[in-house]
């Protein structure tokens, strides 16, 4: 038994990918803001589950429902997505928010943002 336990609590040195908790990759390099009570305020990285908010963190209270609109801005246009979503973190001038599940048409929304950054990334390859 202790055998099993020391095994387990053993750091295995190798490459393969460390498992990660999140259901969905965080994305850093879209531009894009969120409006939260006409507020706007500047996103650190989102994804399809939440975002990370750069906010005074003692504008929001912990569990808070929200009514957020995210604006992307893509190659050829500004996409706003209105979405609801919860406060489950803040701290030190950064508020953590957990999207409502999404409906398709969001998803599409989402999606649209994600492909134009791949084209955009694919054709800066390309110059």
């Amino acid at each position: 038994m202790l055998q099993t336990l020391l095994s387990s609590l053993r750091v295995d040195a190798s490459n393969d990918r460390q498992e990660t908790k999140r259901r969905y990759p965080r994305r850093y390099v879209d531009r894009c803001v969120a409006v939260v009570h006409g507020r706007t305020f500047p996103v650190e990285n989102w994804s399809l589950g939440g975002l990370l908010l750069q906010a005074d963190d003692r504008l929001f209270g912990n569990e808070q429902d929200l009514g957020i609109t995210i604006k992307f801005k893509l190659r050829n246009n500004i996409l706003d997505i209105n979405h609801s979503a919860t406060v489950v973190r803040k701290s030190n001038g950064k508020v953590a928010l957990r999207l409502e599940p999404l409906s398709q048409t969001t998803g599409h929304q989402f999606q649209q943002v994600i492909d134009d950054s791949v084209a955009e990334e694919f054709a800066v390859s390309q110059a």
